[in-house]
């Protein structure tokens, strides 16, 4: 025991504020203390001196100066470092926040600000029915984003009561444990497979929660289409630095929304971050495939994603005007037949292969018998591209590699040449209409990249010897597992694309207005009323579908892009001159130039030993096998979120069916955090 006099001569005055709404209370508050009082003691001191009986189970003490939460409740103030110039704020770690989400509907919900965001990220989707929170996160808008909307604004005020889905009852926006029956693997609500509508003897499960059957329906339903004035006032990337902007705003996982200068009711996006999505199943993740379904709708209409002419009509007719029609029709409301279902089952099959979701080391290889494929071909060389550049050889796939030789009968003999595909670019260039199917291979070698151009005969030969260059590129065989289903899926989609130009109802007496299904450049090229003969062409051949497999269709058609899941990055490397663009994608890392768009290197996940980040000069630093290293700054954001896309991808390639769906999170941290 001390005396009086050595407490006062040991102790310091501490000033408090607490963040409370009782008018006539102060909030401001100072506080007799010692170094060695730990915070939970200083919490019972604070609330035994202002007297207003409530439950402060949630309050925490926030420190302003330091940007962090003091949440160690048995560390001292010596060891927190808190002396007496330091500001503390005692609040709420649960707050009101604000979420868009993919299909641009607002809902307003209570998240922990005290926890770190991968884990908030979780909480959320636990209260919107998402399941694998690990491939969402929070993007704060950046202020070039945001501009072209507030000029919009500048003279009109927003409306005050804008269209928010409010959320905040939530069991788990609460700070409370959120009930286990909400995302457990047997109890997550069971939706139809087709309508995706909660089946009705589940749909009691969302009693206690705020999703319920109508909430539902605007998390797990499209809704009729934006008007093309909405469209025209959100941000439209034009080039590479503006799609690198799209990408600057997503929040640290490893530290909480306040750290990072989150207020109380900021509006944040959530979206799917990393494009590998896996165990998709219409029974469980009616709000998921919606959400993914709504985020590929939009990068498309808004042109974050190139696509041709024949995609964006495809795109059209399946998104636009299929799934609107259904998502609006009582039909979509009827229970399926088992045909149907089948049907959903092997579009969703294929579309897991499609995305590369589980884990790829289950091949089905005999190595005493790996397939090949050999026919006549057309190569074309980049720079000689006069017709005379175009000529046929006989080609052979075997392994990773092609061999061309000048005919059939020098196949026994030394080829012409021969191209390792292994880490190489692979992009379609087809036209179903003109009978055009090309297949682009960007070859990495020691100064760049070697270009190809092969021309197949027809759809047939076009998928097998698609299908076989895309796992080549991925180091993979035609003897793996998910070949047959790759040649299935380039099929399907061109079949999508065969259309005719059969007659359509009238145009003019079809309720639709094309503006809102297509790009902004292709309404500038053409006039409504053929753009409406074009979509309703189209159509024919989605006509038959259901509104799940649609969607699952559309999905996987905006898989097929060659732009698909690259998140861009305007990086400077060690020893250049000028910038580049990276582009950061679930199996690869690639060098663009930014003037041209041209990838100019690639490198494979596969084939990296180790990456770092030196925190000081901000530069990310990664090896490769055969002694290949690269270095590089980022300019257009932290090079922080580099390295946790690279480490999230890289936890994320660990999922397996096998386990259950709780997450190594410690695991996560490891990979992303870094050591700042």
């Amino acid at each position: 025991m001390i005396s009086s006099k050595e407490y006062e001569s040991h102790s310091w005055e501490l000033l408090v504020t607490v963040d409370h709404q009782h008018q006539e209370v102060q909030k401001g508050f100072l506080l007799q203390v010692t170094g060695d009082l730990h915070i939970g003691g200083l919490m019972l001191k604070l609330v035994e001196q202002i007297k207003i009986s409530q439950d402060w189970s949630d309050y925490a003490f926030w420190w302003e100066q330091k940007k962090r939460w003091l949440l160690k409740t048995h560390w001292t103030l010596d060891k927190c470092g808190v002396q007496a110039d330091a500001k503390l704020f005692f609040t709420t770690q649960h707050k009101m926040l604000r979420l868009r989400l993919p299909n641009m509907k607002t809902v307003r919900l209570k998240v922990s600000f005290s926890c770190v965001v991968f884990r908030a990220v979780s909480d959320i989707c636990k209260i919107l029915n998402i399941r694998r929170s690990e491939e969402l996160s929070l993007v704060k808008q950046s202020e070039d984003t945001l501009k072209k909307k507030k000029k919009k604004d500048k003279n009109s005020k927003e409306p005050a009561t804008e269209d928010i889905l409010n959320l905040c009852n939530s069991p788990v926006s609460s700070g409370l444990s959120g009930s286990p029956g909400l995302y457990s693997k047997t109890m997550t609500p069971t939706y139809d497979p087709i309508s995706g509508t909660p089946a009705s003897s589940t749909i009691t499960w969302f009693s206690d929660s705020p999703l319920t059957e109508q909430n539902c329906s605007v998390l797990a339903f499209s809704h009729p289409n934006c008007s093309p004035e909405t469209l025209a006032e959100l941000y439209q990337p034009r080039t590479l630095a503006d799609k690198a902007k799209l990408n600057a705003g997503w929040l640290d996982s490893s530290r909480s929304l306040m750290e990072q200068g989150i207020l109380e009711d900021d509006q944040l996006l959530l979206r799917f971050k990393y494009y590998t999505f896996f165990d998709l199943n219409p029974k469980y993740d009616a709000v998921r495939i919606n959400q993914i379904y709504e985020q590929a709708r939009w990068a498309i209409l808004l042109e974050e994603i190139d696509c041709t002419e024949e995609e964006m009509l495809i795109f059209a007719a399946l998104q636009a005007y299929h799934v609107s029609k259904l998502s609006l029709s009582s039909e979509a409301q009827d229970f399926p037949c088992e045909s149907e279902a089948d049907e959903v089952e092997a579009a969703l099959s294929n579309l897991e292969v499609a995305l590369e979701g589980g884990n790829s080391s289950k091949t089905l290889e005999d190595i005493t018998d790996i397939p090949k494929l050999a026919d006549n071909l057309r190569l074309v060389r980049p720079k000689k591209l006069s017709l005379k550049a175009i000529k046929q050889y006989w080609f052979v796939f075997r392994d990773t590699s092609i061999s061309y030789f000048k005919n059939q009968e020098c196949a026994q003999g030394e080829p012409i040449e021969k191209l390792n595909l292994k880490g190489c670019e692979v992009v379609p260039d087809v036209n179903v209409a003109a009978k055009k199917f090309g297949i682009k291979l960007l070859i990495p070698v020691a100064d760049g990249m070697n270009e190809a151009y092969l021309r197949c005969e027809n759809e047939n030969q076009y998928a097998q010897w698609m299908a076989a260059c895309v796992l080549a590129s991925k180091g993979k065989t035609m003897a793996d597992s998910s070949y047959h289903p790759e040649v299935h899926k380039i099929l399907s989609f061109l079949k999508m694309k065969n259309w005719t130009a059969q007659a359509v109802s009238d145009p003019e007496s079809t309720d639709m207005k094309p503006e809102c299904f297509v790009s902004p450049r292709y309404t500038k090229k053409y006039k409504s009323k053929q753009l409406v003969t074009r979509i309703l062409e189209a159509h024919q051949n989605v006509s038959q579908m259901t509104l799940v497999e649609a969607k699952l269709r559309f999905i996987q058609a905006w898989q097929s892009l060659p732009e698909f899941g690259l998140s861009y990055y305007i990086v400077r490397f060690k020893g250049s001159k000028k910038d580049d663009v990276l582009g950061v994608s679930y199996n690869r890392l690639i060098r663009i130039d930014i003037a041209t768009g041209d990838p100019i290197t690639t490198w494979r996940f596969s084939n990296m030993k180790q990456w770092n980040v030196n925190w000081e000069i901000r530069q990310v630093a990664i090896e490769f096998d055969q002694n290949v290293s690269i270095a590089f700054t980022c300019l257009s954001a932290d090079c922080k979120i580099i390295h946790e896309y690279i480490g999230g991808y890289i936890f994320l390639s660990t999922r397996s069916k096998d386990q259950n769906e709780t997450l190594d999170e410690d695991l996560f941290h490891k990979l992303t955090g870094g050591q700042e």
